[in-house]
């Protein structure tokens, strides 16, 4: 899979895109990952990517021609543009995974108060927001976007059933987990998880998994 970030500021992305799961990712060929700074595209001599909005109003919106060169230069055939934007679609679980089926992903990190409309109308295939607030700029919220989809790839996690046991990819949250040691300030993980009983414990998962959904988000239990 391959994914370009289009951002203001790529040292936001750099960091968390380069530890960990992200960075063996990448390493082992799982991803290809190359994240752009937009002012590249720009022509003039102060690279200049935004203006002020026509009809008044606070702020400054992100200028359409240096967006639309980037793309341009990028996308091929295969590629789906998204926009990190507040008024996008709410980002779930299901997208990412419809997003990780994707050959080529291209982020577009809006910033100040947006992007020119005609970013959205003609060049935008999905607007997706991680939540119901706003962020410094999109930058951040690309991050996890991009976070989310590289664990789903085959590979890029160490044992594949971490993915398929991730909250939300059964419609519940995930059960408690215990390590070591089997007590704890007087605290004991519960008897089941010590028992071997690998059905019981599965039992003791589902169940705990509905409870804690249940007591934690019950707007997805419908």
């Amino acid at each position: 899979m391959k994914i370009d970030i289009l951002t203001l500021f790529p040292d936001i992305c750099r960091a968390p895109l380069g530890e960990s799961i992200m960075k063996r990712a990448q390493e082992n060929g799982i991803v290809d990952l190359q994240i752009h700074n937009l002012r590249d595209w720009t022509t003039d001599k102060h690279h200049i990517v935004d203006d002020a909005p026509f009809g008044g109003g606070q702020g400054m919106v992100m200028k359409p021609e240096p967006i639309f060169a980037a793309v341009e230069d990028l996308r091929n055939q295969e590629s789906k543009v998204v926009l990190m934007s507040p008024a996008g679609h709410r980002f779930a679980q299901q997208t990412a995974r419809q997003l990780s089926q994707e050959p080529h992903l291209i982020v577009i990190c809006g910033h100040y108060e947006g992007v020119d409309h005609r970013v959205i109308e003609h060049l935008v295939d999905l607007e997706i927001s991680i939540g119901d607030y706003v962020l410094t700029n999109g930058a951040i919220a690309a991050v996890v976007l991009v976070d989310a989809i590289v664990r789903l790839l085959p590979g890029a996690l160490g044992h594949e059933q971490s993915a398929v046991d991730d909250s939300f990819n059964h419609g519940l949250l995930e059960a408690p987990q215990y390590t070591r040691p089997a007590e704890f300030r007087s605290w004991k993980v519960p008897q089941v998880l010590l028992s071997g009983n690998h059905a019981e414990i599965a039992k003791w998962r589902k169940e705990q998994a509905l409870k804690r959904t249940r007591e934690n988000r019950p707007d997805l239990l419908g």
